[in-house]
């Protein structure tokens, strides 16, 4: 390797260990330091994965086999979630017009209030974000909208 690529390959690995560094703290500070799931699960009183299911489908309803996709999960699985939410009368479940075979889950009112309250609590600011101040956080604010 000559002077040039070991020059472009050092600032590479820099950059890259700079950017690993950065994710690990934006992880530490999202997941570990102010991670809402329990508190949402407890909120509800179900699951957080049954919750995820609920804010799946208040954007529309979802044949099974996509509300498997989007919570990556197995179709067994989905069903179970599925089953419980629709005897908490948070989902119904009703046959897919053109194909029999497929049904389709969509969120009640009830479902629809239970999703909005797990967004009000998963959409508060981490406290150590809270305790920035004004010039940080614009700064914050810019650079992760470059992205």
């Amino acid at each position: 390797m000559n002077t040039i690529d070991a020059t472009t390959q050092h600032a590479t690995d820099a950059r890259d260990a700079a950017a690993a560094q950065v994710y690990a703290v934006m992880r530490r500070l999202v997941l570990d330091e102010d991670d809402h799931r329990n508190e949402v699960a407890d909120a509800l009183g179900m699951s957080f994965s049954r919750t995820k299911a609920l804010r799946r489908l208040v954007h529309g309803s979802l044949r099974m086999s996509e509300l498997t996709a989007k919570l990556v999960t197995d179709k067994p699985y989905t069903t179970l979630i599925v089953d419980d939410l629709e005897r908490r009368g948070l989902v119904v479940r009703s046959v897919h017009p053109d194909d029999r075979r497929c049904k389709i889950v969509t969120i009640t009112e009830a479902g629809r209030e239970a999703a909005e309250l797990a967004e009000a609590i998963l959409s508060r600011p981490p406290r150590a974000l809270l305790g920035l101040g004004d010039a940080k956080l614009a700064e914050l604010k810019r650079l992760l909208g470059s992205l």
